[in-house]
This record gives structure tokens, sequence and C-alpha cells, in this order.
């Protein structure tokens, strides 16, 4: 029963890392004045694209953008989402079913579309925003400048990654037995000091989830500037680590470099997602024990 499963993780999954491990410890030699067929052979290189992608300054700086982008993303998404989740749990609320979807829509709509909607949506000459700011006779500074494009990005992933958040959340909360808030109530208890004192331990373990998932996803963020990028000078095509690996790959023709660059994100996503469950499993699924 198992088998198909089994079958398509390792020719799908397991058998393309292994090539990718592979390849990072491969570099391209040059034979001769590299022409020809035989003009360039590929040859044993240890440890030389790790020590070089390490070294890499590009690389170092693509990492404190997407460090600063996930800062900014991270909590703003998670706040909105548990906000949301609460007020949709929350038995004053009307229009629920309605309030869901449209909350949740955002995130049906492809990362590339969604890019290229808000991209225009920032230029200045197209934008009806920054239309009206003229009528008004303010003058607002552009989102794809060099100091704004990075909330710029974040607003697309925030407005896409909120509603999946929000539903994982929210599907928590109405796991939970009615009979507690009831028993809160009787003993006085506000709306919001259940939710804070209630609700969002309970939902702890989703939140550990939730912020786990965002942390991955920004590790990889790489749709929304690769479509921005034509239309700002702002963004470079080593702006994150993916963008890095991808014009190391398709650009350069160096997939060696590429694939060593993969590696190093992989583990580096593995120690951080690893670090981060270490520190707060005690505090969130302790109570599950």
């Amino acid at each position: 029963m198992l088998a198909p499963g089994i079958l398509l993780f390792v020719l799908f999954m397991l058998a393309p890392i292994v090539y990718t491990l592979f390849l990072s410890f491969q570099k391209k030699q040059v034979v001769g004045l590299g022409l020809g067929s035989g003009g360039q052979k590929r040859v044993f290189a240890g440890f030389e694209n790790y020590i070089s992608t390490l070294t890499d300054p590009e690389f170092a700086a693509s990492i404190g953008r997407v460090a600063v982008y996930g800062l900014v993303l991270i909590p703003t998404m998670l706040g909105l989402a548990l906000l949301f989740a609460l007020l949709l749990d929350s038995k004053r609320t009307r229009a629920t079913g309605f309030s869901r979807i449209s909350i949740f829509l955002p995130y049906a709509v492809p990362a590339v579309i969604s890019s290229l909607l808000w991209g225009f949506l920032y230029l200045p000459a197209v934008s009806p925003f920054y239309f009206v700011f003229e009528q008004l006779g303010w003058d607002v500074p552009s989102m794809l400048s060099s100091g704004l494009v990075l909330f710029g990005i974040a607003n697309i992933a925030l407005w896409g990654g909120v509603g999946f958040n929000m539903i994982v959340l929210y599907t928590s909360l109405k796991a939970v037995p009615s009979e507690i808030y009831e028993a809160a109530k009787i003993d006085g208890a506000s709306e919001v000091q259940i939710a804070l004192r209630i609700k969002i331990p309970i939902i702890a373990p989703a939140l550990v989830m939730t912020a786990l998932f965002s942390m991955i996803a920004t590790l990889q963020v790489f749709a929304e500037p690769t479509i921005l990028r034509p239309l700002s000078n702002s963004l470079s095509t080593s702006w994150s680590p993916l963008m890095l690996v991808y014009r190391d790959a398709f650009t350069r023709d160096d997939i060696y470099s590429a694939a060593a660059t993969s590696m190093v994100i992989a583990i580096a996503t593995f120690a951080i997602s690893f670090l981060f469950l270490r520190i707060v499993q005690k505090r969130a699924f302790g109570q599950e024990d």
C-alpha cells in the first residue's frame, strides 16, 4: 500500500536531493583552449564550492535582506491571522462565512499573478493610488524605491499569507470545546480575557506550526522579487538566496556553485527549524503530554 508513495518520494524528492549533493562537490575544469566536446570536464572540487558560497558577499547580503524581510513579515502576518481568527470565532461576529472566504481568497491567487498585480499598483505612472495621491497634493515615495521595496515585497506575501494562517488558527479554535468558554463566562471573564488567557494558550501548537511554515517560506522567497525586478532598479539578481541560485544555475551556467548554495540554504532551513522547535517545544506542546 505504501509502495507507490515511497516510489514517488524517492524519484521526485530523494533522488534530486542526492544528485544536488553530488553536484555540489563537483566543478567545471577547462582543458586546453576549452573548445570542442572535450574542452571541459567535470572534476571533484571538495568543499571549494561551499567555501565560495559562504565567503560570497552577495550571498551574505541576500541572507541579511531576507532576515529583515522575515522580521517585518512574519510577526505582522501571524498577528493579523490570529486577530482575524479570534474575531471570526467570536459569537458577536456576523457574516462569518463571507468574511472567512474574503480573507482566505488572496491565498488562492498564484504568487506570480499577485506580484504582477501589486507591481503595477506600485508603479506611480499607472497606479490609481498614486493618481489619488497626486490629486491630493501628497508627495508619496514609490514602493519600488530602494528604501521601500522590501516592504513592498513583504506586503505581497502578507496579502497572500494571512488567509492561509488564519484558516489554520481558526480551525484550531473551532476544535476547542465550547464548555470551556461557557465556564469562563460564568466566572465573569470577558471576551478579551477569554481570548488572551484561554484561546491563545490552547492554540499555541498551531501558532508554532504556522510560525515555522512562515519562516521556511521566508527563506525561500523567490517569485515576488523576481517578478518585481523588471519594474525596479532596486532589485538585483541576487536579492534573495534563491534568486542567487537561479542566477548561478541558469544565467552563469554554473550549476555546481548553485548546487552548493542550495545545500547551504537547505541545511540552514533545517537548522533554524530544529532550533525554533527546540526553543518553543516545551511551552507550546507541553500541554499535550
